[in-house]
């Protein structure tokens, strides 16, 4: 059986992936596949969240092994097979490319094709140009409208950093505090 998905950004308006790979392959094969149709390095941890209908995040299936202290199993792609999480058409994933930046591509379970099978993934439509695989920070401040830091971002146009005590709280007694 193959699993058609397809792959959203919220980052790009234009941006679309459609991949079909076997039932029995790995999330990591999953993983590989999204990967390589956006061009994306493949040294960064990454994560699968499945999720419920409103994309709610459910169980993780991670890139590699990580002690938590979940509700859920740890589990990890490249022993947890698709056809073992993925029942329903319409299934909801989420797959974190960037957790720095909390940034996904949102994936959809669009068809089961029965009595098919595949050896590898295969993207069968690409549109568009993937959002960059890490976001420049001092890009998104300078986009955000906060660019440099100065007075502006105190909140206060009359700030003085030259009046910040050095010691922090220096004049501010603690014990007198505790008394009242």
């Amino acid at each position: 059986m193959l699993y058609k998905f397809l792959i959203l950004s919220d980052e790009v308006d234009d941006f679309m992936r459609e991949i079909t790979i076997d039932a029995s392959a790995t999330f990591f094969d999953l993983h590989n596949a999204i990967l390589e149709s956006v061009n994306y390095e493949k040294d960064q941890i990454t994560s699968f969240f499945l999720c419920d209908d409103e994309w709610e995040k459910q169980q993780e299936i991670t890139l590699i092994e990580m002690e938590t202290s979940s509700e859920y199993d740890n589990l990890v792609m490249d022993t947890t097979s698709l056809e073992d999480y993925i029942t329903d058409e319409k299934q909801k994933l989420l797959y974190y490319f960037d957790l720095m930046a909390d940034r996904a591509f949102f994936i959809t379970m669009q068809e089961l094709i029965p009595r098919q099978n595949s050896d590898k993934a295969v993207c069968t439509r690409s549109e568009g140009q993937p959002p960059k695989q890490f976001v420049d920070f001092n890009e998104m401040a300078v986009v955000q409208g906060t660019g440099d830091i100065d007075e502006q971002f105190y909140g206060d146009e009359e700030f003085n950093a030259d009046e910040l005590d050095s010691e922090g709280f220096g004049d501010v007694n603690f014990e007198e505090e505790a008394q009242h």
